[in-house]
């Protein structure tokens, strides 16, 4: 199924500037949120597919990139592509609306007012930063992560009051959940800090949450970690953060990851790079070698006369696309290893090579002194 272009998505033409991009955005992102539209497929996916769009067109430099080869920029099957997939569509879009803690999307947004304090409220989002082996972002891999967070009180299942207890006015704030102080000509009314802001409190405040309705508690969380991730890939555990107030719904847990180099091999996209020292007389002569790959090994073909440096492709030995599109290539540089600590018949055998030697056997060499010859005059 061919994808729609990205500006056509947005609604905005070719020549659209920053915040004209932003605008379109956010009206899309709101019309479409999955809170505005609960169980709607349909919505959900337009959601996932507008936060794509604004990824791309709000970045410079992947703007300028898909702008001269469209989809294809993105997409790791061609020569054009980048790979590294998008980032999760809801964390886009708390860091461009700035949603954080308490209340839900709905409330903060599409309320159309000040939030009620005594209505159930979202419980925060967390972020966990996770290091993993190089071969585990490669190959994929299953983590059980460990962590404190808030969640709600067993003992008065969140009401924040013992069982039996009454409800009465804030003293505090006299049941309007506001505190105004004086300063000069000025009256500034601030959430009382007692209640919260609800206006009421429990007679007998639960003895375990102190009346909060949550304490914290150790948490273990199973993510899987699927082939092809890098650093920077961030996965969303939906419900594994915060435990909501008042029976609202629980936040939503980022985990982070962070990829450990390799001894061997450096990675750029969906591609692995490595080095493989040959010495002077399989570069000269030619040769059959082998190469690692992760996990395994691949027989690779030195043609006769190899220089220092060359590089050599094993296609299909690289990393798996995070999105499916295959596997990228392994790129072998080979380094020319120059004997050392040579005994004296050694020694012998290469002076009586090199007196066999002639221009033609280092074309390379006669060619540069040919060049330079008139420095040396």
């Amino acid at each position: 199924m061919a994808k729609r272009d990205y500006y056509e998505i947005l609604g905005v033409g070719r020549e659209a500037g920053e915040e004209e991009i932003k605008k379109a955005y956010r009206k899309l992102a709101l019309k479409f949120h999955p809170d505005r539209n609960p169980a709607d497929a349909v919505a959900e996916e337009s959601f996932k597919e507008v936060g794509e769009a604004y990824e791309i067109l709000s970045d410079p430099q992947k703007r300028a990139a898909y702008d001269q080869y469209g989809h294809a920029a993105f997409d790791p099957r061609s020569r054009a592509g980048r790979g590294g997939g998008f980032h999760d569509p809801f964390e886009l879009f708390r860091e461009v609306f700035g949603g954080g803690g308490g209340g839900s999307i709905l409330d903060e947004l599409f309320g159309g007012g000040r939030v009620d304090p005594t209505a159930p409220q979202r419980g925060a989002d967390l972020r966990y930063d996770l290091e993993i082996a190089f071969e585990e972002a490669a190959h994929g891999t299953e983590k059980e992560i460990v962590f404190n967070k808030l969640d709600g009180c067993a003992s008065c299942s969140g009401t924040g009051q013992e069982p039996g207890s009454k409800v009465k006015p804030c003293p505090t704030c006299g049941g309007r959940g506001q505190v105004v102080s004086s300063r000069g000509f000025f009256s500034i009314a601030q959430t009382c800090s007692r209640c919260g802001g609800a206006g009421r409190i429990a007679e007998k405040p639960c003895k375990e949450c102190r009346g909060s309705g949550r304490r914290e508690k150790r948490a273990n969380v199973k993510i899987r970690i699927p082939a092809g991730v890098d650093s920077g890939t961030r996965l969303r555990v939906g419900g594994a953060g915060e435990g909501g107030v008042r029976g609202g719904p629980s936040g939503d847990l980022a985990v982070v990851l962070h990829v450990k180099s390799h001894e061997i091999f450096e990675r750029q996209g969906d591609d692995l790079f490595c080095e493989v020292p040959v010495n002077f007389v399989q570069a000269a002569l030619g040769a059959e070698i082998q190469v690692p790959t992760l996990g395994s090994k691949a027989q690779l073909k030195i043609p006769a006369g190899t220089q220092p440096g060359t590089v050599f492709s094993v296609k299909g030995k690289g990393i798996k696309n995070v999105q499916g599109y295959g596997f990228g290539d392994l790129h072998v540089r080979v380094l020319v290893e120059v004997p050392t600590r040579l005994n004296a018949a050694q020694k012998a055998k290469l002076q009586e090579f090199s007196e066999l030697c002639d221009g033609e056997v280092n074309p390379i060499a006669k060619s540069f002194f040919e060049k330079a010859k008139n420095f040396f005059k």
